[in-house]
């Protein structure tokens, strides 16, 4: 309620921040308040009440004095204001899966990554790190709904966009440039091992082709 501008600031940054990552427009500070100051009722209620529940949980990780804290130190927040109710329970674990990398043991979970960090290389330089870092064959690589490569795909093709830059590959399929501020890519992967020619789960590669 009240119009302070380090305060608009801040809201404005997340709300444009969470605004890209689901494809929806972003706002300018003047707009951003106006739209705030239609909600002053909603933050009143439930809204303010599970934005407590978030702060207990961020001060237990950014003030806390544990170097790592346990699933159990963590809390999940349930509440009806109709009842009224609210309880608080211990989070469940991520589910991990197992993964066999060089021969030794990775359980990994939806909140792990490969991260490759080697610039804007070729499909080939991509594919030989697989090999030799991971000792992975990639019979599939995907962006988004787009096919980078596969396995059947037209020999011609393949051989094509093997000497193209990663992002070359994604902007001739998806006909959209990259914007000048995004650092990294998502790329979904299928490989095999080279030893045993069995396919490996791996979680999603995080691709970084600017520094």
């Amino acid at each position: 309620d009240k119009d302070i501008d380090e305060h608009m600031l801040f809201v404005t940054a997340c709300s444009n921040l969470r605004a890209i990552n689901y494809s929806i427009p972003t706002e300018d500070t003047h707009r951003s308040r106006a739209i705030a100051g239609r909600i002053i009722p909603a933050i009143a209620t439930t809204t303010a009440l599970v934005t407590g529940l978030s702060c207990l949980e961020l001060y237990k990780i950014v003030g806390s004095s544990k170097k790592e804290l346990k699933v159990e130190d963590l809390k999940s927040g349930f509440v009806n204001l109709a009842i009224p109710f609210m309880t608080l329970s211990e989070p469940t674990a991520p589910s991990k899966t197992k993964a066999l990398l060089k021969g030794k043991e990775w359980n990994w979970t939806a909140w792990d990554s490969l991260d490759m960090n080697l610039g804007d290389i070729t499909l080939s330089e991509f594919m030989e790190v697989f090999k030799t870092k991971y000792n992975l064959d990639i019979s599939m690589l995907s962006y988004g709904v787009s096919i980078l490569y596969s396995f059947f795909a037209k020999k011609s093709k393949v051989e094509e966009r093997m000497k193209m830059k990663m992002t070359e590959i994604i902007t001739s399929i998806t006909k959209k440039e990259f914007p000048s501020n995004q650092l990294f890519i998502a790329l979904e992967v299928i490989a095999n091992d080279l030893d045993s020619d069995e396919e490996v789960e791996l979680p999603y590669v995080r691709f970084r082709f600017r520094s």
